[in-house]
C-alpha cells in the first residue's frame, strides 16, 4: 500500500535553518528596552538559525505592512515574527494589519499558542489574539509583546515547526 509521508519524514526533509525577519510593534520600546526583541534573536540563533534583520516599529499599521511587505520581498528573510500589538487595546492593531496581507491563515498557530498559555496563566490567555499566516510565500507569526509569550511561542511552536512550515510552503507553495 502507497502512503504518504509522515510528519517525522517531512521533519527529516526540512531545512535545518532558516533566517527570520523579528519585528517589535510597540510604541514605547527602544532597542535598550525591548526584552522581547532581544529573546527573540536569542532563541533563533541558540537553536542554530539566522537572524537576517531586527527592526522596532510603531504599532502604526502602515508601518507594519510596510516592514512585513518589504522583509517577504526579500530572498534573504525566510520567516517573520512580529511581537506586540496583539491585545485588546485600542493601539493593539498588529493582527488588522497583518493579517490584511495574508493569502494563507496558520490556525493551528493560535490556537496551539492559547491553549499552550492557558495552562500557564489560566483564563487571562483568551485576551491574546496572537496568529500566524503566509504573506507572498514568507510564514509571518504574530505574538503578544511580553518576554514570556515569545518565549513561550518561540520555543513550542515556530522553533521547533519553522523547518517543516518552510519544506510545506517551497514544496508545494502557499495556498491562495
Amino acid at each position: 500500500m502507497d502512503r504518504s509521508p509522515s510528519t517525522e519524514e517531512h521533519r527529516r526533509e526540512s531545512p535545518k535553518s532558516a533566517a527570520f525577519g523579528l519585528l517589535t510593534v510597540s510604541d514605547t520600546r527602544t532597542e535598550a528596552t525591548d526584552t522581547s526583541g532581544a529573546l527573540m534573536r536569542e532563541l533563533v540563533v541558540r537553536e542554530g538559525h539566522r537572524v537576517h534583520a531586527t527592526a522596532i516599529v510603531r504599532d502604526e499599521p502602515d508601518e507594519v505592512r510596510e516592514r512585513i511587505v518589504a522583509w517577504s520581498a526579500d530572498p534573504g528573510c525566510e520567516a517573520i515574527v512580529a511581537s506586540g500589538g496583539t491585545g485588546l487595546s485600542a493601539r493593539d492593531r498588529t493582527v488588522e494589519a497583518a493579517s490584511s496581507l495574508f493569502t494563507t491563515r496558520i490556525e493551528g498557530f493560535g490556537e496551539l499558542f492559547r491553549m499552550l498559555s492557558y495552562q500557564e496563566i489560566g483564563s487571562g490567555a483568551l485576551l491574546s489574539r496572537a496568529t500566524a499566516g503566509v504573506v507572498s510565500g514568507t510564514p509571518v507569526f504574530l505574538l503578544p509583546g511580553s518576554s514570556h509569550a515569545v518565549g513561550l511561542a518561540m520555543t513550542r511552536l515556530v522553533l521547533p515547526e519553522i523547518g517543516h512550515v518552510l519544506r510545506e510552503l517551497r514544496r508545494h507553495g502557499p495556498l491562495g
